[in-house]
């Protein structure tokens, strides 16, 4: 097996913890979403890249 090159996968995997975190209190702060809270947090959760993008684009309620 070849070795992991984690210089490279490092700012790939915080990127996508600090997406994650930011959807997931944004969904806690917002009252309303399109669509219930609990889908969109499991999209954010078990999606993990594009499931924060997702709940960005399409689950936030424009004002």
């Amino acid at each position: 097996m070849e070795t992991i090159n984690w210089a490279l996968l490092a700012p790939l995997l915080i990127i996508e913890f600090l997406l994650l975190i930011v959807a997931i209190v944004d969904l806690i702060k917002v009252k309303e979403t399109n669509g219930p809270k609990w889908m969109w947090a499991l999209i954010i959760i078990v999606i993990s890249i594009i499931g924060p993008v997702l709940y960005f684009i399409f689950g936030r309620r424009q004002r």
